[in-house]
């Protein structure tokens, strides 16, 4: 391999481009969602940001095992990207993703907007399938209006959580995605 010289005491060719090249590939691995919201609606402007695979996010924090796993601190965040990345993996082609969120703390962790007969749905990603959803989920549910709402968890169990909202398994809710298609 022929090593390039370095230019005024920087880096050398070679070695630009690889950085170039590593770069690249970090931005493709990063997700910014772009926030919905109702005409009218004083909504947050920041994009959301998730990385892409949380076994690159492990990688990062030396994450070993499933221990340390459930142990850091980053565990809610991890389950709620690897959630993310499933749902879109399975949603039909041409569905529109993002996330809710309103000044006033109104908040859907995740927005699937996939036109006609699918509808919208709002999907709050929660780890138990016993964490209770905030009062932001309630409000954001009355300002979409979605056709279906889903606490989705990392248990198997579905069930009713109250009117039109349904506690749903990521498997289930996966195999649902996927049958629209």
């Amino acid at each position: 391999m022929t090593e390039t010289a370095p230019v005024h005491g920087g880096r050398g060719e070679a070695e630009r481009g690889n950085r170039r090249g590593k770069r690249e590939q970090l931005l493709f691995m990063v997700t910014p969602w772009p926030p919905r919201c109702r005409r009218g609606e004083r909504k947050l402007s920041s994009p959301k940001v998730d990385l892409r695979g949380s076994g690159l996010v492990h990688a990062f924090l030396n994450i070993a095992s499933l221990d340390d796993l459930l142990g850091h601190p980053v565990v809610g965040a991890s389950w709620e990207g690897c959630v993310i990345e499933n749902l879109l993996a399975l949603a039909p082609r041409r569905t529109r993703a993002g996330f809710y969120r309103t000044a006033r703390g109104a908040e859907i962790d995740l927005v699937l907007e996939m036109g006609g007969k699918r509808g919208t749905w709002a999907i709050e990603i929660k780890r138990s399938p016993a964490a209770g959803t905030a009062r932001g989920f309630t409000v954001a549910l009355e300002d979409l209006q979605p056709d279906k709402a889903f606490v989705v968890h990392g248990s198997r169990d579905n069930y009713p959580r109250r009117a039109g909202v349904e506690a749903i398994g990521l498997c289930d809710l996966g195999s649902a995605l996927a049958a629209l298609t």
